[in-house]
């Protein structure tokens, strides 16, 4: 039997864990800022790999929450799409800092500072539109953040631009500009994941609105 009760406390569970997954987002970016600005001999992956595996865990509590629910509060096609753009934003980061710490000695002049910033307020604005979707906000309040966010974007496109031209400059060896230009291209990726993200929740809330 139908219990309305039952339906709410499932809707409350469901924009919770959404809620920590983009928390997830946001608390690696930040993290990703912070390990920029620490010595090369002192940066480690250990939080990377945590913020990973928590939001695992709430991506495999998301899929057992969808099959055991008889209702969902939006289509369990747009849970399962935002909950897997989710994931591979604090993944994708992770990956970065992978690549960052096997290549110290490719690295020590690069500057991925201004690309985590930009990633830092992606992930803020991306953390912003999925609480809005517990409170059903307005198409036109979504989409404003979701033009933020395709201003973000351009805005990494332009950075791009700037860290290939140094690149290709000739100052560096072959090497350096592989690796470079790798970890560059992931940050770009990761940014670009933000967007995504933000198309994803900008038309759930159309959906609904």
């Amino acid at each position: 039997m139908f219990s309305i009760q039952r339906w709410f406390s499932n809707s409350d569970k469901f924009y919770d864990l959404l809620g920590a997954a983009s928390e997830e987002c946001h608390d690696s970016a930040i993290e990703l800022v912070a390990l920029l600005k620490t010595p090369a001999a002192e940066r480690r992956l250990d939080k990377f790999t945590d913020h990973r595996r928590k939001q695992k865990r709430i991506r495999d509590d998301i899929s057992t929450l969808l099959a055991t629910s008889f209702s969902t509060p939006i289509e369990r096609e747009d849970i399962e799409s935002l909950t897997l753009a989710l994931y591979k934003i604090p993944k994708t980061v992770e990956r970065f800092c992978e690549r960052l710490l096997v290549s110290p000695d490719h690295i020590q002049t690069a500057d991925f500072l201004k690309q985590a910033l930009l990633l830092d307020d992606a992930t803020q604005t991306i953390r912003e539109m999925v609480k809005k979707l517990r409170r059903h906000a307005n198409i036109e309040n979504v989409r404003d953040l979701n033009n933020h966010l395709q201003t973000i974007e351009g805005e990494g496109d332009r950075l791009m631009l700037e860290l290939l031209k140094d690149l290709y400059s000739g100052r560096y060896d072959p090497l350096t500009v592989i690796i470079r230009r790798h970890l560059y291209e992931t940050l770009e990726k990761i940014i670009d994941r933000c967007r995504t993200t933000g198309n994803i929740i900008n038309y759930i809330v159309l959906k609904y609105s």
